[in-house]
């Protein structure tokens, strides 16, 4: 068994790419590959360990990813790509449409069914509704293509032999369903802020205006909600410093760096209204409403006021203790108390944080600073490795080419 676990992790970790692409070639469909390929390997860690490690693994999943391919064309040759599949698998009524008027926005509470783990529901509903590929989706989760693949497919499986009921919610159901449908759009959101593919444009606005478009129709339609008023407030101080945040070269602008006076002054003042009117609700902030505080701090006057930044991650770290709200934490930590303290915490994150290129960029940065210019550049060369984003990859790239 241990045999076979060991092909699966070589499998998955050097065919996974190889048989995305061969098929994508073939059908001409990344998301059709993408789909096949999860299959596949769905498949092989079913019959594996019962039938033994085929002579040609890479070969026998390539294969067998077609196979699914072709079968998968056929049943949706007839049917929109994305929405169309959507409705089906969910076996969606579209009539009545209840309380939320936008198909897009009424499918996102469609798919986040409550019978689904949140990281099952999150994840499918961005494949099926938000149109991001398994590897976009992957890179959010911090977890493995295959890995990510595996998750969706579940999810479909559940839904197919369960039975789940997925039908327009009526209003009462919305909130139990806000927490995934906001998970959603902060990740479409975030994939348009910095995008992770090497072939797509380091800003996709088409996803950033889209999910702030449906932000804002989830705020129409619970106005109470502090975390909705949160989240669209995070996506307007976000998106108004988009002139900014790439060069004339195609590199990315830290944010001490960018031209304030690029900044879309009036996204600024819709978002610092949304986080005063919390602020004055007296309510407990959760996640999303400090995120965007965050943001308010970043964006008020000619300078970041740390102190209020660090505070404010020390009250988002006790509702939300990821690795990655501490890595940023961390960062707020190096510019408040220096990049001794900073560089402490961010190392306590590195079983974590491995594979996740912002990590080794703040390494980088902090271990320069500090005069350790071979440990930097080595840092330097780890978060180059695993960045996606071309903008990205030209700022780090000229920073780890300044010190030699």
């Amino acid at each position: 068994m241990s045999d076979i676990r060991e092909a699966l992790t070589r499998a998955h970790r050097e065919e996974w790419a190889r048989v995305v692409a061969t098929l994508a070639k073939r059908f001409g469909n990344l998301d059709t590959a993408e789909d096949a390929a999860a299959e596949a390997f769905m498949t092989a860690t079913e019959r594996w360990p019962r039938d033994g490690i085929p002579p040609n693994p890479g070969a026998w999943l390539t294969t067998t990813a077609t196979r699914k391919a072709i079968d998968r064309i056929r049943r949706e040759s007839s049917r929109d790509a994305r929405q169309r599949g959507a409705e089906l698998l969910y076996d969606i009524e579209t009539e009545p449409v209840g309380a939320i008027d936008d198909d897009r926005l009424r499918l996102l509470f469609i798919c986040c069914h409550p019978a689904l783990a949140m990281d099952a529901r999150v994840a499918l509903t961005l494949r099926m509704v938000g149109g991001l590929t398994v590897t976009e989706i992957a890179k959010a989760f911090l977890v493995q293509d295959t890995t990510m693949g595996a998750r969706i497919t579940r999810a479909k499986t559940k839904i197919a032999t369960a039975g789940i009921p997925y039908r327009v919610p009526d209003t009462k159901d919305l909130p139990r369903r806000v927490s995934g449908v906001l998970a959603v759009l902060f990740l479409i959101f975030n994939e348009g802020y910095l995008a992770t593919g090497p072939h797509t444009p380091p800003i996709r606005e088409d996803l950033t205006a889209e999910a702030i478009r449906l932000t804002r129709l989830l705020h129409q339609l619970l106005l109470d909600d502090g975390e909705v008023t949160g989240m669209l407030g995070l996506m307007l101080l976000t998106d108004a410093r988009r002139s900014a945040r790439v060069s004339s070269q195609d590199a990315l602008v830290p944010l001490a760096q960018q031209d304030r006076q690029l900044w879309d002054a009036a996204l600024i003042a819709e978002g610092h209204a949304l986080v005063r009117e919390r602020l004055a609700s007296g309510v407990a902030p959760g996640r999303y409403q400090l995120l965007a505080a965050i943001n308010a701090v970043h964006t008020d006057g000619d300078a970041t006021d740390w102190t209020q930044v660090v505070a404010l991650y020390d009250q988002l770290v006790r509702l939300d203790g990821s690795p990655i709200v501490r890595l940023n934490r961390a960062i707020a930590v190096s510019e408040h108390d220096g990049a001794e303290e900073g560089l402490v915490l961010i190392d306590e994150l590195g079983s974590d944080l491995a594979e996740y290129h912002a990590y080794h960029a703040a390494r980088a940065k902090l271990l320069r600073r500090l005069g350790r210019d071979a440990a930097s550049r080595e840092a330097y060369d780890a978060a180059i490795k695993l960045a996606g984003n071309t903008a990205e990859i030209a700022y780090l790239s000229a920073q780890r080419e300044s010190q030699d």
